[in-house]
C-alpha cells in the first residue's frame, strides 16, 4: 500500500514539474524584440508577419552565441544598420528603436507577462497602430522554439530519468 501511495504522489509531482517546465519564464536580464503593425487591416498585419518571419532568423543569428546581456547588447547595437537594411528591403515606412521600450501584457503558453518598460529592439511599421508580435531576443527563448536549426536543444523530464 505504501508503494502505491508513493507512486501516486510521485506521479502527481511529476505532472506538476512537467507543467512548470513547459512554462517559459523570461529572465530579468532579457532583451525583447517587438514588431508593431501599421494598422490592423489584413495587408498591414500580413506585412508585419512576413517581416517577422524573414527577420527572425537574422536576429537569432546575431545573439545565439552571446553569453551575457551586455554582449548581446553590443552585438545588436553594432548591427542596427544591418537590421535597418533588412527592414528597409521589405518596407519604406518604419522606425527602429533599441533601448527601454513599453510592452503590453502578453499571455504566452498560459503564462501572463506583465506590461512594462523593457530593454528591447522595437520595429514600428508605419504609424504603429496595429497589433504587435513580440518575443525574447536574448536569451533567444521563442527564437529557439521556431528555429529549425536548433534541433540540438533537448528538453528532459527529471521524473522520467528517475523512473
Amino acid at each position: 500500500m505504501k508503494k502505491i501511495i508513493f507512486l501516486g504522489i510521485s506521479v502527481i509531482i511529476g505532472i506538476l514539474v512537467y507543467h512548470k517546465n513547459n512554462e517559459i519564464v523570461i529572465p530579468n536580464e532579457a532583451i525583447r524584440v517587438r514588431i508593431v503593425a501599421n494598422s490592423n487591416n489584413i495587408s498591414d498585419l500580413y506585412q508585419k508577419r512576413k517581416l517577422k518571419d524573414e527577420i527572425k532568423e537574422d536576429l537569432y543569428s546575431l545573439v545565439k552565441d552571446a553569453s551575457t546581456k551586455e554582449e548581446a547588447t553590443v552585438t545588436i547595437k553594432n548591427n542596427l544598420d544591418n537590421i535597418k537594411e533588412i527592414v528597409a528591403s521589405k518596407t519604406k515606412d518604419f522606425k527602429i528603436d533599441y533601448g527601454s521600450n513599453y510592452f503590453p501584457e502578453k499571455i504566452y503558453k498560459g503564462v501572463i507577462y506583465p506590461e512594462g518598460v523593457y530593454d528591447s529592439l522595437v520595429i514600428t511599421l508605419g504609424s504603429g497602430l496595429g497589433d504587435n508580435w513580440w518575443c525574447v531576443l536574448y536569451p533567444p527563448l521563442c527564437m529557439i522554439e521556431d528555429n529549425p536549426n536548433t534541433d540540438d536543444v533537448t528538453y528532459r523530464l527529471l521524473i522520467n530519468d528517475i523512473l
